[in-house]
């Protein structure tokens, strides 16, 4: 299929670049690294490397903006919380507080390194956990009653997209919520990010007993994502559906 999308890109953000004295790296340029060295490597080392160079224009530099609305709101649930993929952990220190306990995992450590360091600023930190481990072979010791997947479905190669599913049930206690904030809605060649779509949420998902409790297209974005994001809000069934 060819791609519809004019931007190469998929609307995926540059971020600010560290270094004042150094030019900030094409964002096509950061794309092309990415799919180069993931499609040469072992996942495990594969983000581990692209964290050390800096290559992460998945990265907003920021909360999403989804989070923030849904927190000002008092939509999201308290108790246990997952953030796979969380990178630098914004999200993850913006849920945190003495009702919500937030882990965030990573398979790359220096990510995690990032993400801890941002943590430590928090008036909330003592309610905030990385992992740096295989989302696919993390074993917590409990259920979670809140996973939030932003960025991490659409990195992974489409094969593993029925595993995933059947991990999220694994991890989320029977009336636990996930919550998928969908990128990228188009249609595009290669990845990551690999392009999505609410129907290849569905078609992993309900298998696994979950079921589509909302989707909303009018949630705020970062302003290369507008348009290309929904925010889909997942519960389980008690049994297969």
């Amino acid at each position: 299929m060819s791609s519809t999308n004019p931007d190469p890109t998929h609307g995926i953000d540059t971020p600010m670049e560290p270094i004042e004295t150094k030019p900030p790296v094409p964002r096509s340029v950061m794309v092309s690294r990415l799919r180069e060295i993931t499609g040469a490597q072992p996942m495990d080392t594969a983000w581990e490397q692209l964290w050390k160079e800096g290559i992460t224009p998945w990265d907003a530099q920021g909360v999403t903006p989804a989070i923030t609305t849904l927190l000002k709101q008092n939509k999201l649930r308290e108790g246990k919380v997952l953030v796979p993929g969380c990178g630098s952990g914004y999200d993850v220190v913006a849920m945190a507080s003495p009702t919500r306990r937030v882990t965030g995992l990573d398979i790359s450590k220096t990510a995690l390194e990032q993400a801890q360091l941002f943590a430590e600023k928090s008036p909330n930190a003592e309610f905030i956990e990385f992992q740096n481990a295989d989302f696919f072979s993390f074993a917590p010791p409990s259920k979670f009653d809140l996973v939030f997947d932003y960025t991490f479905f659409c990195a992974l190669e489409p094969s593993l997209r029925e595993q995933w599913a059947e991990k999220m049930a694994e991890l989320l206690a029977l009336d636990g919520e996930l919550i998928t904030l969908m990128f990228p809605l188009d249609e595009h060649d290669g990845g990551p990010p690999y392009s999505v779509s609410l129907e290849a949420y569905e078609n992993v998902l309900r298998p696994h007993g979950f079921h589509l409790t909302s989707c909303d297209a009018e949630i705020p974005s970062v302003e290369s994502r507008k348009g290309m994001e929904k925010l889909a809000r997942w519960e389980r069934a008690i049994s297969k559906a």
